[in-house]
């Protein structure tokens, strides 16, 4: 799960060491692929998405560069019927509606703690009835400002750090569900700005309660589009396929999908702003899953290895180096 550097080393003598692949980008300078990529990271850092994305788009396709930004392999898009989906293998019933069956265990368990604590403190601390009224007229005020002022933030951080700490299901599921909608956008040609495994890590970044852990990306192209009322089809392509590749990710490897609803109804919200009818939506949706199937299937070791790399907290740039050096040449 280390870093992955590109120097291609004669590993078969430790003595012998070839030089790092160059190559010739606007730095202005011949500069190895991973110098290049550490420049990317600085440029994200310093919030500047479009310097960031400007790098990567010209280390595109160039010898020694970026092979796989923007590259994968679609399917053609048209129509497809539930019927095709299924002979590709997919039950869309239950890929598109995920029900968080850890969190929701882990929810009701608090509830119960909750009303069993109570009773052991009336108990043992001899509260009368009316202390009990007013602590509990207190936990729900308390609950209803977590509501009203952080839309449930602080519900959802304490629910997610126990999922964290207490459920390596849980741990592991969020972790690749990330990995699929950073590795489907950067197959897709959109830039993964950075990323969030935990509630608790999103805090320690934003500095909101508000912010839940995900995958952000450099999307000012697609928001110059909306803003504008037009939005081509190509960028919505790639954000439909980018906003299902989480529950695919689950749907692939557990057959079935927890996570992920939040990006199902946005991008529910998104076609219907657009103007989409039904039929069209569904042509829409059934077109990305199927394209998102087929591509994480292709790429299941990039994935794979991906996922490792961001457990470890591997920055955009280590991220995206990952995922070229697990490509083979035939497969883009």
């Amino acid at each position: 799960m280390g870093t992955v550097v590109y120097h291609a080393a004669v590993w078969s003598h430790p003595k012998l060491i070839a030089p790092a692949l160059r190559i010739v980008s606007s730095l202005g300078t011949n500069v190895s692929r991973w110098q290049a990529l550490e420049q990317v990271d600085r440029e994200l850092a310093k919030g500047d998405d479009r310097t960031a994305l400007s790098l990567v788009k010209d280390l595109r396709g160039k010898p020694g560069g970026l092979r796989c930004f923007g590259a994968a392999r679609q399917v053609p898009q048209r129509l497809y019927t539930l019927d095709e989906l299924k002979l590709n293998g997919i039950e869309t019933a239950s890929l598109l509606s995920p029900v968080d069956a850890t969190l929701g265990s882990i929810e009701r368990n608090l509830q119960l703690a909750a009303v069993l604590g109570g009773l052991f403190a009336w108990n043992v601390f001899g509260f009368n009835p009316q202390q009990v009224l007013f602590l509990s007229l207190g936990l729900l005020f308390l609950w209803t400002l977590d509501l009203v002022s952080f839309n449930g933030g602080v519900g959802s951080l304490v629910l997610d750090t126990i999922g964290h700490t207490f459920s390596q299901k849980y741990h592991n599921r969020v972790i690749q569900h990330e990995a699929g909608h950073f590795l489907i956008a950067y197959l897709l040609g959109i830039l993964p700005r950075g990323y969030t495994l935990t509630s608790l890590e999103a805090l320690q970044k934003e500095g909101s309660l508000n912010i839940q852990a995900g995958t952000a990306f450099v999307d000012f192209e697609f928001v110059e589009e909306v803003n504008s009322g037009k939005v081509s089809a190509t960028m919505l392509n790639r954000f439909s396929c980018i906003a299902l590749a989480g529950v695919v990710t689950e749907y692939l490897l557990y057959g079935y999908a927890e996570g992920g609803l939040a990006d199902i109804n946005k991008l529910d919200l998104l076609l219907k702003s657009l103007g989409f009818t039904q039929k069209k939506a569904d042509s829409q949706v059934r077109w990305s899953v199927l394209n998102t199937v087929l591509i994480l299937r292709r790429h299941e070791r990039a994935r794979e290895k991906l996922a490792e790399a961001m457990s470890t907290g591997k920055s955009v740039g280590a991220c995206i180096g990952v995922i070229e050096e697990n490509i083979d040449d035939t497969d883009v």
